[in-house]
């Protein structure tokens, strides 16, 4: 779990850059777009791997463990990192051959920032539900499961679906993202004390 929160960190972080309206040369923000697409994806496999981490298919904290979900979610970063990079620069030509409608958009990146989180966090749902409802045998953690997909869910519909009228609205000085940003953080913090309901993680201050 705490690789998924530094993950969420540096999304965050990205978010300042790519959709905070920071003033940014076009070649810097095209690179934090790339990381800030690719640790979306990354950080989303390393939820979705946390829940079969509750299954003890391995021991959570083990070397193994640790190696299996780092090294998968590197892979994930890395590949959409390169396919978003070259797709902004250019470099290849190869992902502008396969693009659809404007510049700089390809069926790739589409599946791995867009469709593939969603199946992930879906997953991981379904997963977390059998495993607290069925093997827990509790209800009381899928009050904070179900908090956690509906502020998800709210967030998406502020990003994908407000946003435009927001935006007409207030002339561009607003849109959509605020929000989604919001109700994505909302969603994490219920995500947490989900884990936290269920499992012994220890958090020590040093």
């Amino acid at each position: 779990m705490q690789l998924f929160l530094i993950g969420f960190i540096i999304i965050e972080i990205c978010e300042i850059f790519t959709v905070g309206g920071f003033p940014l040369d076009s070649n810097v923000r095209k690179g934090f777009t790339a990381v800030h697409l690719a640790t979306i994806t990354a950080t989303s496999w390393i939820l979705l791997m946390n829940a079969f981490v509750g299954y003890q298919l391995l021991d959570d904290g083990t070397p193994l463990s640790i190696a299996l979900i780092g090294g998968t979610a590197a892979a994930l970063f890395i590949g959409t990192g390169y396919i978003a990079l070259d797709t902004a620069f250019d470099w290849t030509g190869y992902w502008q051959d396969t693009s659809y409608g404007p510049q700089h958009r390809n069926v790739a990146l589409y599946v791995l920032y867009q469709l593939g989180p969603l199946v992930f966090f879906f997953l991981f749902f379904v997963l977390e539900s059998i495993l607290v409802l069925r093997v827990l045998g509790e209800r009381k953690p899928m009050v904070y499961l179900a908090a956690a997909a509906l502020l998800f869910a709210i967030g998406q519909i502020f990003q994908y679906v407000i946003s435009v009228h927001l935006c007409n609205a207030a002339n561009g000085k607003i849109n959509g993202a605020l929000f989604e940003t919001l109700f994505t953080l909302l969603s994490v913090v219920a995500i947490f004390v989900f884990w936290s309901s269920i499992t012994e993680d220890d958090w020590p201050i040093q």
